[in-house]
């Protein structure tokens, strides 16, 4: 999963989910430690991951605040609800409430719903969310991007008609997390992609360096949150993952290697796609989300 903050506003588009020291990283092509090299969309061993339905409830606060944003408190709640399988396709319910209070008396209190749909093979993608500022509506988004040989082809509906294309490489939201655990599996530690989720006004494409920290063995370091409460966990293994997005610039900007995260998420990612233990790092302001429920879904299996 992963969150933005945009005009003054939380947001997460459908994803699912770094240290504080890593926003200051520059973007760089790794050398030093093995990287998933970037495939071709639906090559990434999907088959080796099974992303398994489930409900999270995650309960957001404030953990540090410095800068220019005077970020005194953060309160909301995410409600995740990921549904499917590799055969129909992944379907996410996602809703995000978050009141920020930036002192003064100066509360704002913003409402994200949104609802997206992948298929099994990361060729289509279909997104709809609408944001609401103060029970006032802020900016809806619609629309779909279909993988082609050559390229992504984006059919933004809202909040404006507009067709264009990203890079055949660009990953939607739920292949892009297959692919980490299908790079932790193997040992991997790096992982660089651009990434399309349909966020924000649509237009948006970012690149993305995750880092894959070393494998947590079932019965190592027992958590408290809602995980402790479900069996199932208890007999996976888990990753510390760092993922830091970063503006999408020219490529001459990009070769240079001078980039500044736009916002990092730390997060220990389970073998079966549940996240928990949420770092949300927007540089001047640290977010971190406990999961305060789990629910199990049944699974339907591919016919």
């Amino acid at each position: 999963m992963t969150l933005r903050l945009n005009a003054g506003r939380l947001l997460l588009p459908s994803l699912v989910v770094m240290a504080a020291g890593l926003v200051a990283v520059s973007y760089q092509p790794a050398t030093s430690a093995p990287v998933a090299a970037p495939l071709a969309a639906g090559a990434a061993q999907p088959e080796a991951v099974v992303l398994v339905p489930h409900r999270a409830i995650y309960d957001l606060k404030l953990s540090k605040s410095s800068g220019s944003r005077g970020i005194q408190a953060v309160r909301g709640r995410i409600v995740y609800d990921f549904s499917g399988n590799a055969c129909d396709g992944y379907e996410l319910n996602f809703r995000q409430v978050s009141e920020l209070d930036s002192g003064q008396g100066k509360v704002a209190l913003s409402d994200l719903r949104s609802v997206t749909w992948e298929d099994g093979a990361a060729k289509n993608f279909r997104f709809n969310s609408e944001n609401k500022l103060d029970d006032k509506q802020d900016g809806a988004v619609e629309g779909a991007a279909q993988r082609n040989a050559s390229d992504v082809a984006i059919d933004l509906r809202k909040p404006k008609n507009r067709k264009f294309t990203v890079p055949v490489n660009a990953v939607f939201p739920t292949d892009h997390m297959r692919r980490i655990l299908v790079a932790a599996r193997e040992g991997k530690t790096i992982l660089e992609f651009p990434v399309y989720d349909g966020s924000e006004t649509g237009e948006k494409l970012y690149n993305t360096l995750t880092v894959i920290g070393r494998a947590i063995e079932p019965g190592q370091k027992p958590v408290t949150d809602a995980g402790a409460k479900t069996p199932e966990l208890a007999k996976l293994s888990r990753w510390p993952v760092t993922i830091s997005y970063f503006e999408k610039k020219d490529d001459k900007t990009e070769q240079t290697g001078e980039q500044t995260p736009v916002y990092a998420i730390t997060f220990e990612l389970y073998e079966n796609g549940i996240s928990r233990g949420l770092i949300l790092d927007y540089n001047d302001f640290t977010i971190v989300g406990e999961m305060s429920s789990l629910e199990m879904k049944k699974e339907k299996p591919c016919k």
